[in-house]
């Protein structure tokens, strides 16, 4: 009978990076950066006013409330199909564009940091990762946090790096700064989980809790060191069941090489995986 490593299949219990939500104080900008330069789709069913925005990344999304502009104190990983064409989008738009190491960097107009990586073995358009700049000597009890609690298989790697799977190909990073960090500001990211109770008994035993939103959803402020109880970095987890309505729900995700003046039927979409012969 064939072998097949079944660890290796294994998610862990968070099972999807949902969004990560930052306000930013002007739709149109907004629109100009997320949609028109980096190529990325508006929802266009849920959330279509001009007070917030849902941009669709592969199967996630950044939220974009309109209000005074918060700034993740990190990055934002995403992969896409073509950094030649990004390249061009960003240049044509005038967004700030740097490109080294086989991935582009770039910033939103208020300073939040995107780093764009090119397409994988499986995916071709995802937020693979959100990487947080946290305070020197937290990344063991981060990765102890996410264990413990989220029953993720997290671990800190060669350069002190805090690693936490948060479903299939994507991860939390936690990279140590030595410098000051800048005051936590309220932005926040959203991940569903399959053990829904159980991570929501241990943070409520200890007070940690912040809202309990309604029957499928619940958040909290801070990580903590599982060992002491003390808190090493606050970024707000929104915290969602896999019986929540929208889990799973399919996004739209268009193709920008397709426009006005380079149409072409049928191709107005594109997939987020990649075709089967590279999987």
């Amino acid at each position: 009978m064939p072998q097949f490593d079944r660890a290796g299949e294994d998610v862990g219990n968070i099972v999807a990076l949902e969004h990560v939500n930052v306000q930013v104080p002007d739709q149109a900008r907004a629109t100009d950066f997320y949609i028109t330069a980096l190529g990325l789709t508006r929802d266009p069913y849920l959330v279509t006013g001009t007070d917030n925005m849902w941009v669709n990344v592969g199967q996630s999304q950044f939220h974009l409330p309109t209000g005074e502009a918060q700034h993740l104190r990190g990055r934002t990983g995403l992969v896409m199909p073509d950094l030649d064409a990004l390249e061009i989008r960003l240049a044509t738009a005038g967004m700030p564009c740097e490109r080294e190491n086989g991935h582009i960097d770039t910033t939103c107009p208020w300073g939040n940091h995107i780093r764009v990586h090119g397409p994988g073995d499986e995916r071709t358009l995802a937020m693979a990762y959100v990487a947080f700049d946290v305070p020197e000597g937290t990344a063991q009890a981060v990765a102890a946090f996410y264990r413990e609690v989220w029953k993720t298989d997290a671990w800190v790697d060669r350069n002190g790096v805090a690693h936490a799977p948060v479903g299939h190909g994507q991860e939390l990073r936690f990279v140590e700064s030595v410098g000051p960090l800048p005051d936590y500001d309220g932005h926040h990211i959203a991940i569903y989980v399959a053990d829904f109770s159980g991570p929501h008994r241990w943070l409520e035993e200890r007070g940690l809790i912040s809202e309990e939103s309604n029957r499928w959803q619940y958040r909290f402020l801070d990580i903590v060191d599982p060992g002491t109880g003390e808190p090493v970095f606050r970024i707000e987890h929104e915290v969602r069941s896999m019986t929540h309505p929208i889990y799973g729900r399919s996004l739209v995700n268009r193709n920008p090489d397709v426009t006005i003046s380079a149409f072409a039927a049928g191709h107005e979409a594109v997939a987020w995986t990649a075709p089967p012969d590279r999987c």
